[in-house]
């Protein structure tokens, strides 16, 4: 157990006091009780316009207008059943594979095209809408940033106070963020009340968002997999999934003469067609090596390099975290330009720096160090080692480049140079011809197994617990003759 000394117990017990202060200072909309809040609603809608347009040039849109109607509509009826309805509520669909949904200050919530594919009934959304819309209403992620912001305040000034504080700097703020994690799950079980409230409000069956929870479970790998509960921000999905029910069934039993929608055929009606997993057009990894056929360039990726591809930037991050290679659109006329600017821009000591060529197209290399700048009283931080090449294809100047801390960057340098160094137009038909998978609805044509009616489809025996997640349901469960159910079109199904 840490001891403190009598001036550092009186300075932390002077920063507890500060905090218990200021949370008297506004109002929940949700409990009607005083909550700590350092942002205004005002500044509160300012925050989530300034973050709507880096979160859409961060996914980009997906584009199906009967889906983004449908969410639109539906959030729009459960904002007006929630305690802030008049704040400017807006409702996307975001074109990412990954199953999720979220939502920033002020009234924006996003859902994944990756979520409504796994998503089995309209209760199923409803309840996951809901949950968004909660974190919104009971201001979440404003009053966890206005904790955070100031027991960060309140730590800094203890180390500028007291020098045994800052020795202990590290490992105080490591207690601090676990004691705010806390606040994470609190604010995730108001919200999944707060799901079943406004569904069922709007007449959907919120028993159905419970069982969502399961498949959430199973995509997480199952309790096994999963750490443990005190070290994550969200409750485990299957103690969800109970507490969930138990409040459906309460909500549900308020209104006894009140018939509940589900909606599974129509839910699935409405997703026919949608885009599923990774968009080739928009780049994928293959065998080694990333391909981007809509801008028709590819690179190698170095082996156990993690890639993450998104609409402005592909970054590659090396295994054990400490190298990044990142590509992006270089600035200025010529790739010359672009290198000059960007070494400008962000402080380069230039060690090295030329004109050259990669796989015939024109490009320019420079290596050198970035220098950190340091505020008084900030510890130092590492300086950072990188090297860059803007090349010139297509039009665009592309610009890779690859950081580690310079006393590490020798290390990843080769693996560096091998993915600058393979950048290339992309020919190979093979390459650029990929169609997307997409979800295709198909009615059961007879009584048999979810496990017999996907092999039925084509669905290969390695990818059989892939589609059973898909459709929340067991291998061996049965499916009646006329049930629908998903399987997969386009693509290479393998």
């Amino acid at each position: 157990m840490q001891r403190y000394s009598l001036h550092q117990f009186l300075l932390l017990f002077t920063l507890a006091a500060t905090f218990l202060t200021f949370q008297q200072c506004a109002t929940n909309p949700v409990t009607g009780k005083k909550q700590f809040s350092l942002i205004s609603e005002q500044k509160e809608i300012q925050m989530g316009q300034s973050y709507d347009p880096q979160v859409v040039a961060e996914m980009g849109i997906y584009e199906d207008a009967d889906l983004q109607n449908f969410l639109t509509s539906e959030g729009n009826k459960m904002a007006a059943q929630s305690e802030r309805p008049n704040l400017p509520w807006t409702f996307r669909l975001v074109d990412n594979p990954v199953v999720n949904a979220f939502a920033v200050p002020g009234g924006f919530v996003y859902f994944t095209r990756g979520i409504m594919a796994h998503f089995n009934n309209e209760a199923q959304f409803a309840g996951v809408l809901g949950h968004e819309i909660g974190h919104v209403t009971a201001r979440h992620t404003v009053q966890q940033q206005s904790k955070q912001t100031l027991a960060q305040i309140g730590l800094i000034g203890g180390m500028v106070l007291s020098p045994e504080i800052a020795a202990q700097g590290q490992s105080l703020m490591q207690g601090m963020q676990l004691l705010f994690l806390k606040f994470g799950r609190d604010a995730e079980s108001q919200s999944d009340r707060l799901g079943v409230k406004y569904s069922t409000a709007i007449g959907y069956d919120a028993a159905e968002m419970a069982g969502f929870f399961s498949t959430l479970d199973r995509l997480s790998g199952g309790a096994e997999n999963r750490a443990p509960t005190f070290t994550s921000t969200h409750p485990d999905p299957l103690d969800r999934e109970q507490t969930v029910r138990q409040l459906a069934n309460e909500a549900q039993a308020a209104q006894p003469s009140r018939q509940f929608e589900v909606g599974r055929d129509s839910y699935l009606r409405r997703i026919d067609g949608l885009l599923y997993g990774e968009d080739p057009n928009a780049g994928y990894v293959e065998a080694g090596s990333f391909y981007h056929p809509q801008l028709r360039f590819q690179f190698k990726v170095p082996g156990q390099w993690q890639l993450l591809n998104a609409p402005t930037q592909v970054q590659i991050v090396a295994p054990d975290q400490k190298s990044v290679i990142r590509m992006t659109l270089g600035q200025g006329e010529s790739a010359e330009a672009a290198a000059r600017e960007f070494v400008q821009g962000n402080n380069i000591q230039v060690a090295q720096q030329s004109g050259n060529s990669i796989n015939g197209l024109r490009a320019y290399t420079v290596i050198g160090v970035a220098q950190q700048q340091q505020q008084a009283g900030q510890q130092a931080t590492p300086a950072i080692a990188l090297e860059a090449s803007f090349i010139e294809y297509g039009g665009n100047i592309y610009m890779i480049v690859g950081m580690a801390a310079e006393t590490d960057f020798r290390r990843y340098q080769r693996d560096i140079e091998y993915t600058i160094g393979s950048f290339a137009e992309l020919t190979d038909p093979s390459k650029l011809n990929r169609s997307p998978e997409r979800i295709r609805i198909v009615t059961n044509n007879r009584s048999q197994t979810l496990q017999q009616a996907l092999l039925s489809q084509g669905i290969p025996q390695d990818r059989l617990n892939e589609f059973s997640i898909l459709n929340g349901m067991e291998l061996n469960e049965t499916l009646p003759t006329g049930m629908l159910y998903k399987a997969i079109s386009g693509g290479t199904i393998k």
